[in-house]
């Protein structure tokens, strides 16, 4: 009997700390702003893309990552 009480307590003591934590999240200011990460990609400036490292001519004047194979 005494073992259901020590994990009642020990899985109440973990979910205080979980909750305690998401306020703490809240508080900083964790969930304020949700859409402009997922909306980033979308208005990424094709200059930064271009003038990114890696990214290398093809022989078609075409633009090709390093390590992408057309074909």
């Amino acid at each position: 009997m005494s073992v259901i009480l020590i994990l009642i307590l020990a899985s109440l003591a973990v979910a205080l700390a979980f909750l305690a934590g998401f306020i703490w999240a809240v508080k900083a200011g964790q969930f304020e702003d949700t859409t402009t990460p997922a909306m980033r990609i979308l208005g990424e400036d094709e200059k930064v893309r271009t003038a990114a490292p890696g990214n290398v001519r093809a022989p078609g004047g075409g633009e090709q990552r390093a390590g992408d194979h057309a074909g």
